[in-house]
């Protein structure tokens, strides 16, 4: 992963951020290491999760978003499956309106 870094600014309910304060104090990190491993693991496990992996795909197909971030969400190789598919439908659709 790149050094690259981007400063965010959100709000979490209290209690959510004291548990971060907690885990970061018995880890010896700080709350900033603890967020972005919880955020790095919940993307991970969205990128694995079929019907979190099918709303992404829609997104794509929907032009929600764009190839790199399709990639960066579900990986490479997967993203370059979707696209072939995506490529495939738009295809379709294109000969079936050219029939119609």
């Amino acid at each position: 992963m790149g050094t690259d870094k981007k400063r965010v600014q959100f709000r979490a309910p209290n209690r959510l951020i004291d548990r971060a304060d907690a885990l970061a104090a018995v880890l010896g990190e700080d709350r900033t290491d603890v967020l972005v491993t919880a955020l790095r693991e919940y993307l991970q496990d969205a990128a694995h999760d079929d019907a979190r992996t099918q709303e992404i795909a829609a997104a794509y197909y929907d032009d929600e978003i764009t190839f790199e971030q399709l990639k960066a969400l579900v990986g490479a190789e997967e993203a370059a499956n979707l696209r072939v598919l995506k490529q495939q439908l738009d295809e379709d659709f294109i000969d079936e309106v050219a029939d119609a």
